[in-house]
């Protein structure tokens, strides 16, 4: 058995906050794999399911962030669970958008909702760290965490609940490593192997037709005999009267 714990503040003001994608990532676990309805236990909601035939409990604390440990160390406590069997779901300023790391124990990194835990529970739990980016200044952060995620957000935001929920199983089953590896490439699928390149096409052969011969009647002068060869037995004056007779 384990137990998911998401981290956000309660009430609608909060819901669509960057601080909540852990609220966020557990109801999509809860809608995708048919989970208890949420009922109030623990200072949080509760839900119930089985993920590749393990117990799993979604916690969402309702004590605000930072109390989140009182509503953690209380279900820890009743299922007789240790930190190692919790894994926390949270917002993490030094990831770029999207991207997505699996941590076990460490420390709380300034993170109130983990501070909190850490001093209820001790720090050897799990965490799944979900990127947000960062303002770019500390003092901008409590603002940036506490706005709405912008419009622009859902082309990352929503594929990455939908590959964290798909791959649960396998963090469920304490296989983070698969986890990690599944959801990387949900979210970003292997490119199909390049077509390979066509045969290159044979050049068009140009076939020129030769202008038809230019065929005139040869003037019979030109198609006589040649008779100047050395078996011409003609007289001088025979050959003197046979060319001017060619030529009139």
């Amino acid at each position: 058995m384990r137990i998911f714990c998401g981290l956000g503040n309660p009430g609608a003001k909060y819901a669509a906050n960057r601080h909540n994608i852990g609220f966020m990532a557990l109801d999509h676990i809860a809608q995708d794999h048919s989970f208890s309805p949420w009922r109030a236990r623990f200072q949080g909601l509760v839900s119930e399911g089985l993920l590749a035939g393990e117990k799993v409990v979604l916690l969402k604390p309702q004590t605000f962030m930072n109390l989140s440990g009182q509503s953690v160390g209380e279900a820890l406590r009743f299922y007789k669970l240790q930190p190692d069997d919790l894994t926390v779901f949270h917002d993490e300023l030094d990831l770029p958008p999207g991207k997505l790391r699996l941590k076990q124990g460490g420390g709380h990194a300034g993170h109130n909702g983990l501070r909190s835990i850490h001093g209820h529970i001790g720090e050897t739990y799990g965490r799944v760290r979900m990127g947000i980016g960062h303002p770019g200044h500390k003092d901008a952060v409590a603002a940036f965490v506490l706005h709405d995620f912008a419009k622009v957000d859902a082309k990352w935001l929503d594929p990455l609940l939908a590959a964290l929920s798909q791959s649960a199983a396998h963090l469920a089953k304490g296989d983070g490593g698969r986890f990690q590896t599944a959801v990387a490439l949900l979210m970003a699928p292997p490119k199909p192997p390049p077509k390979p390149p066509s045969a290159p096409k044979a050049p068009k052969t140009l076939t020129v037709s030769a202008p038809p011969a230019a065929v005139a009647d040869l003037p019979a002068a030109q198609a006589a005999p040649d008779l100047t060869g050395a078996d011409d037995t003609r007289s001088v004056l025979q050959k003197l009267r046979d060319r001017f007779r060619a030529d009139g």
